[in-house]
């Protein structure tokens, strides 16, 4: 007999999301699982200085608040709790969940993973943890937890564990375990599945999206969509772009599966709703990924404002006086942006300014303390017109850097902690297959010569999503008909990506292209330097440059516009 299909919302895409989301999930519709995610690399970093100051610390505390509430609610309506918020410390939040439970009088039971704590294998980490996948998950909820907690798993790993715990499915299911990777990806950053940070946003009302579900099926496939009433909307678009985000190419590689982006296939199926289905999965890799944080020094940072006329010749003015003051001290690191928000002719005298950053960093925390903020303060009378600050310098504060790393599978000791107590272990995946590069995949037919073009921003025929992986980022380019596909697909190479963001040109750059989403999928190797916890660049999660892609100017046919 064929099980039912499993209804999985998500209420939390990281920590610091809509506090009120659980509460709307559960009271918005039927649901069988619910998902919270709450990790991120810099979460991580955040959880580890937690740590330092309190070892009783290192999960999200804001899960317990919200838990406050809608503990009974979800017991009462049978609605199984799975969220990464035990971070650093997922043994501390399953105590505080079942002392809460406890407190409440409510009969919950409890369970948590854990062995993702790589720490004593990589002395002088702030963090180090294995990316677990869903196995250790489903072990708990077959053994009647009702509120899962878990460390360092994969974004996935929370759909995927409930998955696999409903269907029964077995390691070797890579098909259907593919699809439920994929259903979690979609899902991971919550709202943004449905409407939020879309580049298309004005085709929906999305000033308050609800939260996504999917209701997934034994086969692997699944429908995205939300509750009714809820604000937001799914469409093709809204799945694609979040397919895209933070992704790269076809081999979308866990610890469970490999997906294969490249077959998988998304169609409507109603009112605010996406089928994905043709999702096919190949054996994981060998190794576990790692992340790895440390503390990597220390920055502060000073916004010189340039007003009026002359704005080039101030800034090398204050850069030479603030180079000469930092000849004793010699910070490891300083860069200059100059930032030119200025107008001519200007009405107002904010819209007359630029702005000049300067970020120094260093090991000391000395060195770009006083050394930096006398030296600015001290140029208030003696430097260029009209000199002023954004705002006054303050203490250096510690920056993190990011790094990945790889282990064996059977070297971690992926372990599920039964709500009676009892340890169980989760055996490594028998079969693996190492990453290797899928070949180009076939292009349409070049769209024909000749078209009148007119000269215009790649966004009015192109969405794009971008995001983070360490020191890379990555930007999602589709467009929505197969005409617009044929035109990009043989347009925005590399190098004319590369002319379209110059930040990008000295770079490592790959294009991926995924022709069922009508979509190319780019990498860009080291523009965010040591990961968003060293603030390499002003936006140090690439969280806008699919935006600034879309706003830049290229001939583009007249009837695609």
């Amino acid at each position: 007999m064929t099980a039912a299909p499993l209804r999985i919302g998500n209420f939390s895409g990281f920590y610091g999301d809509r506090a009120d989301a659980l509460r709307e999930m559960l009271t918005g519709g039927e649901l069988d699982v619910l998902t919270g995610d709450y990790l991120a690399e810099l979460t991580m970093l955040i959880l580890g200085r937690d740590r330092l100051k309190d070892p009783s610390a290192g999960y999200a505390r804001t899960f317990l608040r919200q838990l406050e509430d809608t503990l009974g609610l979800a017991h009462e309506r049978g609605v199984r709790i799975v969220t990464n918020a035990g971070g650093l410390n997922p043994a501390g939040l399953a105590d505080a969940v079942r002392a809460l439970a406890d407190r409440l009088g409510i009969p919950v039971r409890v369970a948590h993973v854990e062995g993702d704590d790589l720490g004593a294998r990589y002395p002088g980490s702030l963090t180090a943890h294995a990316y677990l996948g869903g196995f250790g998950i489903a072990a708990c909820l077959r053994e009647g937890a009702d509120v899962v907690v878990t460390g360092r798993v994969t974004d996935a790993a929370l759909v995927t564990g409930p998955a696999v715990a409903h269907f029964g499915w077995a390691r070797t299911d890579h098909d259907r375990l593919a699809g439920a990777v994929v259903a979690g990806h979609v899902l991971e950053c919550g709202t943004q599945a449905t409407g939020g940070n879309y580049a298309f946003f004005h085709e929906g009302d999305v000033r308050r999206p609800g939260f996504p579900l999917a209701e997934l099926h034994a086969d692997g496939s699944s429908v995205i969509t939300k509750h009714p009433g809820t604000g937001g909307f799914v469409d093709v678009g809204t799945v694609t772009a979040q397919l895209l985000y933070e992704t790269g190419g076809a081999r979308y590689a866990g610890p469970d599966v490999t997906a294969r982006l490249d077959t998988v296939r998304l169609t409507p199926d109603g009112p605010d709703r996406v089928r994905i289905d043709g999702v096919r999965g190949e054996a994981p890799p060998p190794d576990l990924k790692v992340g790895r944080t440390r503390l990597g020094g220390f920055r502060n940072e000073v916004t010189f404002v340039l007003t009026g006329l002359d704005v080039a010749e101030k800034a090398a003015l204050v850069q030479a006086q603030m180079t000469e003051a930092f000849a004793k001290s010699k910070p490891q690191d300083v860069t200059w942006d100059l930032v030119r928000t200025d107008r001519a002719d200007a009405g107002t005298e904010e819209t007359a300014s630029a702005l000049l950053r300067l970020v120094v960093r260093d090991p000391e925390q000395a060195v770009v303390g006083r050394a930096l903020t006398g030296a600015a303060i001290e140029l208030a009378l003696a430097s260029y017109p009209g000199f002023h600050v954004l705002a006054p310098p303050g203490k250096p504060s510690p920056y993190g850097v990011f790094e990945a790393a790889y282990v064996p599978q059977g070297e971690v000791a992926h372990t599920a902690v039964l709500p009676d107590g009892r340890r169980l272990p989760v055996a490594p995946v028998d079969e693996a297959r190492a990453l290797d590069a899928v070949a180009e995949p076939p292009l349409p037919e070049p769209p024909p010569a000749g078209r009148p073009v007119r000269r215009a921003p790649l966004g009015l025929v192109a969405g794009a999503r971008s995001g983070d992986k360490g020191g890379d980022a990555n930007v999602g380019v589709w467009v929505r008909t197969d005409e617009a596909w044929r035109w990009l697909a043989h347009t925005l190479t590399v190098d004319l990506f590369q002319q379209l963001l110059p930040e990008s040109a000295d770079l490592p750059v790959t294009r991926h292209a995924l022709p069922h989403l009508r979509a190319l999928n780019f990498v860009v190797e080291g523009i965010l330097g040591a990961g968003v916890a060293s603030q390499h660049r002003f936006d140090p999660q690439a969280k806008a440059l699919g935006e600034w892609l879309r706003s830049r100017h290229l001939d583009i046919p007249e009837d695609l516009l």
